[in-house]
């Protein structure tokens, strides 16, 4: 039975006093607070027992280690104090079998922190491969005996795509990856988004529809599934099985490019090319460099224009020299060299005045930035000294005493600071800021 007055942990728990449901028969209302703290009282008598699972989504705090135990039917929040985990000494990765011995624990928070379950691992060790694992490799063998691993490689990619679709989250990084890779192809088509998630149990569904609407458009001539990296488990979407047959009946080429080099799925065997980075994927998809094939049709151009140039001067010439006198071919070239002389006179008097004239605007420059910089240095050592001096002003005992204030000393000049010195030395000398005065300490 509930009792709405438990010991509290840690202090009195104010009670707030509220009327209940009308009409309702059950007891109360009690303070969640109360509520709260029998719950957790009712969940840690719970057995201790031994799980099996799948371990997945690990992170660790400065005191705890969190991870989530999982198998086909369900899952289970766990936790482990630090200091324990690490004395194991194992390294762990998702989707680790594992068994874990502990019981079941609860925070019941408070007005500013949320509340928690939690079961509280105790001891733990390692069970072997992970079930999920298991039946990735046996899906995986599934899809390639059913042949589903060559559909999307015999289809034919073309070598510039007018129109590209992208799978991809709307607000991810290879969003931007596979934009930068298409920029530095040169290409300049359309590129039509179909965003859907990329991470959950509900991703699969959604990126497998994704991919049935950009199929359906004809101008769409090749897909790019895009996501970044992750752990095995934020990847798993991309391993389900209605996904990865979806691809493989797909009537246009589909580039895979999800998670980063060492990751591996499903989607990534049945695709058309697996890629490493959003980026690779994107010039995957356009196999041919605009840029160079632009600079090499213009190269190809320029030499060709220039072959034809010099095959018509050397006609030209052949033709002067057979139809004109040798003198007046001597002429003509004498009278070609001298213009090009001339030009280049003038154009050597045209280059130096230019260096000149940017040489004074460079030395005009230069010396305006040293005064510049001449005169706020010295503004700045200037205030550095006022500000220096008035703290050196503050300082001077003689503005004390010229604020109403004595020093005492003795006769030797010592300064006497309490009533006992000045007892014990009877004759002082008392600074004012005009003179000093003697004094004489009487008996007591």
């Amino acid at each position: 039975m509930f009792d709405p007055d438990p010991q509290p942990e840690a202090g009195p728990e104010p009670q707030v006093v509220a009327e209940g449901i009308p009409g309702t028969d059950l007891p109360g209302p009690y303070p969640v607070g109360s509520y709260a703290a029998q719950l957790r009282l009712r969940l840690r008598q719970f057995a201790r027992v031994q799980l099996v699972g799948e371990l997945w989504g690990m992170r660790s705090s400065r005191a705890r280690v969190y991870f989530e135990l999982r198998d086909p039917r369900g899952a289970l929040p766990c936790s482990m104090w630090r200091t324990d985990f690490d004395a194991l000494g194992v390294t762990l990765s998702d989707g680790a079998r594992v068994v874990v011995a502990g019981g079941c624990d609860y925070y019941p928070g408070s007005a500013s922190a949320s509340p928690s379950f939690t079961f509280a691992v105790s001891e733990l060790r390692i069970a072997g491969e992970g079930d999920l694992l298991a039946a990735l490799a046996r899906l995986r063998r599934q899809l390639a005996a059913d042949g589903l691993f060559e559909p999307q490689k015999l289809l034919k990619r073309p070598l510039l795509p007018r129109t590209i679709g992208v799978v991809t989250g709307e607000r991810g990084k290879a969003r931007d990856d596979v934009l930068a890779g298409l920029r530095r192809r040169g290409w300049a088509g359309r590129v039509v988004w179909a965003f859907a998630p990329v991470q959950d149990r509900h991703a699969a569904p959604q990126i497998a529809a994704a991919l049935r609407e950009l199929a359906a458009l004809q101008e769409v001539e090749v897909v790019i599934v895009a996501r970044g990296g992750g752990s095995l488990a934020d990847l798993f979407a991309f391993c389900d099985e209605a996904l990865c047959r979806t691809v493989a009946l797909l009537r246009v080429p589909v580039i895979s490019s999800v998670g980063h080099h060492t990751d591996r799925t499903l989607i990534d065997d049945v695709a058309a090319v697996c890629c490493s980075t959003p980026t690779h994927a994107a010039e995957a998809a356009v196999p041919v460099d605009l840029h160079a094939a632009q600079a090499a049709v213009t190269g190809h151009a320029r030499r060709l224009r220039d072959h034809g140039r010099r095959a018509v001067l050397a006609r030209a010439r052949l033709l002067s020299q057979l139809s004109r006198a040798p003198s007046e071919h001597v002429a003509r070239h004498r009278a070609r060299l001298h213009q090009l002389v001339r030009e280049l006179r003038a154009s050597g008097r045209r280059t130096a005045a230019d260096g000149r004239s940017l040489a004074s605007v460079h030395l005009l420059v230069l010396r305006r930035s040293a005064a510049r910089t001449l005169a706020s240095e010295a503004a700045r050592r200037r205030s550095e000294l006022e500000r220096l001096a008035l703290a050196l002003a503050a300082h001077d005992p003689d503005r004390t005493l010229q604020r109403g204030y004595a020093i005492v000393e003795d006769r030797r000049g010592r300064l006497v600071t309490s009533a006992s010195a000045a007892r014990a030395a009877r004759d002082l000398n008392v600074r004012f800021h005009d003179d000093v005065v003697p004094a004489v300490v009487p008996d007591p």
